[in-house]
Order: C-alpha cells, then structure tokens, then sequence
C-alpha cells in the first residue's frame, strides 16, 4: 500500500476525489496518510478530519520559505509519504523540497500545459481566444508548471463561456485525471525520456 501526502490551501476537492477514487476501489493500493496545508482556514483540513485522515496545518506566514519547506518535508517524512500530491497547494516548492522527493511529488494544473501557466489560466485562455482548455496532471520540478506531463484532459471552450463556468467543467475533468494519473505513477509501468513520459506494460 502506497502512501499519499496530499497539499492543500484552499477546500480541497483534489483532495476529495483522490479520497473518494480510493474509497471507491478505483484507485488502488493507495491510502492518503496525511494531509498538510499551510492555511489554518482551509477547508480540506476539516474535510480530511471528517474522513478521519491525519491533518495538519503548517503555517507559512511570516515565515521563511526554506524554513516552511523543511517542516513540511519532517511531516512527510514522519508519516512515511511515498508519493506527494499537490492539491490547490497555493505555493511554489523551494528546490530543497523537490529534490527531497525526486519525481515524486505531482501537481494538477487547470490548463493543457504548456499553455496559459501560472494563476488565473481559464481566464488567460478566453482572453487568448482558445477553443480547447482543460487540464494537466505533471511531475513538479523546480519551475512554476513545468514538470514531466502524465496526462490531459481537454474541454471545449464554448462561445458564452465566462471563466467562472469553463472551470467548472476543467474542474471536472481535474477529479477524473488526478486519480487516473496518481494509479499510472503508483503502478511503476513507465519511463520517462527526456520530457516525455511513457508508459511501458507489465
């Protein structure tokens, strides 16, 4: 059984939909560990003690990043994480972090990268005139939305769409992919050739 840390800032839907894929036996040998954030008022805090999973909060304010970073690493370690999984996790991960779990920390961004990274990409992708959005689940390496791609799952942008009604439906698409990808990575079955990751059957 394979150990997740999930990241969280915000109320945490990644978070319930791993839960929930796990809880479900669509996601297997997977169990979520701990769940940290660095915000106390996070709502995937009170979710995860609902569920009866260890939660922690880790506050980041006023603090310096390395030294944020280093207690995060002592708690995931201290619940023995094999496999990070940023969730909403409204920070960016000092080097010190990333190499403390090489090619083992994930992130899902709401874009189909390498479009449109960074905050605010549904917006980014109305304002560009894009007709597809969606979603990328990615390795996380030491830049902002760069990491090996796992995979996407695209949306069609529709003429009326706000920004507020094209996340939803990236949203969506978010709670089906990060599972998926989390069981792809947990299996083992892949390589990774320069950016490009590839999966190799048993």
């Amino acid at each position: 059984m394979k150990r997740l840390g999930i990241l969280l800032s915000g109320r945490g839907s990644n978070f319930l939909a791993i839960a929930k894929a796990i809880r479900e036996q669509q996601l297997l040998g997977a169990e979520i560990a701990v769940v940290l954030s660095n915000r106390e008022d996070a709502g995937g805090l009170e979710a995860a003690r609902e569920l009866n999973i260890p939660a922690f909060c880790v506050p980041s304010s006023g603090r310096k990043r390395a030294e944020h970073d280093a207690e995060m690493i002592a708690r995931l370690h201290q619940h023995r994480v094999d496999l990070v999984c940023l969730a909403g996790y409204m920070r960016v991960l000092t080097p010190d972090f990333v190499r403390a779990f090489p090619e083992r920390i994930l992130n899902v961004h709401p874009s189909l990268l390498p479009a449109f990274p960074g905050l605010d990409a549904q917006r980014q992708a109305l304002e560009y005139g894009a007709k597809v959005a969606g979603c990328t689940v990615h390795f996380v390496d030491e830049a902002v939305d760069h990491g090996v791609i796992i995979l996407q799952k695209a949306v069609q942008v529709k003429e009326d769409d706000t920004a507020e009604t094209l996340s939803a439906r990236v949203l969506q698409q978010e709670h089906a992919a990060y599972p998926e990808a989390i069981g792809r990575v947990l299996s083992g079955q892949y390589v990774i050739s320069g950016r490009r990751y590839l999966r190799r059957d048993k």
